[in-house]
């Protein structure tokens, strides 16, 4: 590493000769020789470029060496580079004292010791390549810590990910075990009483009356499960970009007002009313059925969350845009709250048992992207929710999403 390190040498007399004879003497192939005849042109020189050490005549015109080099201790860039004096002075000046004074590590007298010279320039050069090998390990080594620390970071952030993928996961399995079995369960009751009145020659419990009954039942129960599978097989669609939308023009308010005539019994059993309002038609190009799909989830959270009290649907036109609100009154959703309830597998309520996957509000937002608008909702605790769904009125109907 060491002979690697290229060192800068300067040299300063106002006699060319000495300059050639001193730069004769120091030069070898892993250094570089800079020569100045003058303080101001030696100044110039420092202020380019990274010294390993410098050697000044002391009789100059204009500004000696000592002035220069006092100029050089004054300087950030310049204070630590170790300066040898020349001279031809006799000794009895005692210009080495005075050297020493100006900050010199040494001071030679001319003629020059070939040999000394040698060393003490061989000397300066191996302290100034230890100095800058180990000014690199050290700014390699705050390299490594920082790299260690972002990927320590890195490591940390994806251990918190993977942890929160196993709980999602540990949590999705639970969700979808109780979910799955309801209706599972519906349904294996169903078939064991069957069976007990088919064992025991019961042909009155099969009346048409009664097999109405059973087949209503049935249906809810596999409808159910239908919802389940139906929910899971969109979030993988929506994992591998292929969520199918497939646009087609259609009155929004005619599929709300079709869609609430469907929800008259689930309405009914929820012990509420809904009011519905629109200023006329709002046509666009959607996919009718998944923008069904989006209604439908925010009515059935409406109902099930609304605590029996009056649901307000309206749909109207807002600049470019379709809108369709649904608003309760309930139990509402607390801001922090708010920020969840479109990821997957939340569930959000108020110390009540929640049904579902946690996965329509997600599935919701992903369609509404998916065809360029946005969902949004508004709410305060005890004071109700407003669900907001905003698409586009854009007549050729472009999506971001994908076909299957």
């Amino acid at each position: 590493m060491l002979s690697n390190i290229q060192a800068k040498l300067l040299i300063v007399d106002d006699l060319p000769e000495n300059l050639l004879a001193l730069e004769a003497l120091i030069k070898r192939e892993d250094r570089t020789v800079y020569k100045a005849l003058s303080a101001d042109e030696a100044l110039s020189l420092l202020l380019q470029h990274e010294f390993a050490m410098a050697i000044l005549d002391v009789q100059m015109p204009g500004m000696n060496g000592f002035e220069l080099a006092e100029l050089m201790r004054g300087t950030e860039k310049t204070k630590n580079i170790p300066i040898i004096f020349v001279s031809a002075a006799g000794r009895e000046l005692n210009y080495a004292f005075k050297g020493y004074e100006s900050g010199a590590v040494d001071f030679l007298h001319k003629p020059l010791d070939i040999h000394a010279v040698k060393s003490k320039v061989n000397v300066f050069v191996d302290l100034y390549r230890h100095s800058k090998a180990m000014k690199q390990q050290v700014e390699a080594l705050e390299q490594s810590r920082r790299e260690q620390e972002a990927l320590l970071q890195q490591l940390q952030s994806t251990q918190g990910e993977l942890e929160q993928a196993v709980r999602m996961r540990d949590d999705f399995m639970s969700i979808v075990a109780h979910e799955v079995r309801t209706p599972l369960n519906g349904l294996i009751l169903e078939t064991q009483l069957r069976k007990m009145h088919l064992a025991r020659d019961n042909a009155a419990a099969f009346t048409l009356d009664k097999m109405h009954a059973m087949v209503d039942r049935d249906e809810r129960q596999i409808k159910s499960l239908i919802r389940l599978i139906e929910d899971m097989l969109d979030v993988s669609r929506i994992r591998t970009g292929k969520l199918s939308i497939r646009p087609n023009r259609f009155d929004l308010v005619q599929l709300v007002d079709n869609l609430l005539q469907n929800f008259a019994q689930q309405i009914e059993a929820a012990e509420t009313e809904v009011s519905f309002t629109a200023d006329g038609p709002v046509e666009g190009h959607w996919d009718e059925f998944r923008i069904e799909q989006v209604v439908t989830n925010l009515l059935t959270n409406a109902l099930r969350y609304g605590g029996k009290s009056p649901i307000q649907v309206r749909v109207y036109r807002e600049g470019n845009e379709a809108r369709v609100e649904v608003a309760d009154r309930g139990i509402g959703i607390s801001e922090e709250n708010q920020k969840r309830i479109f990821q997957q597998f939340e569930r959000v309520s108020a110390k009540t048992v929640v049904a579902g996957l946690g996965l329509g509000l997600f599935i919701s937002e992903q369609i509404v992207a998916a065809h360029g608008g946005s969902i949004v909702v508004e709410s305060k605790i005890n004071e109700g929710a407003l669900f907001r769904v905003c698409l586009p009125l854009q007549e050729n109907g472009e999506t971001n999403a994908t076909s299957e």
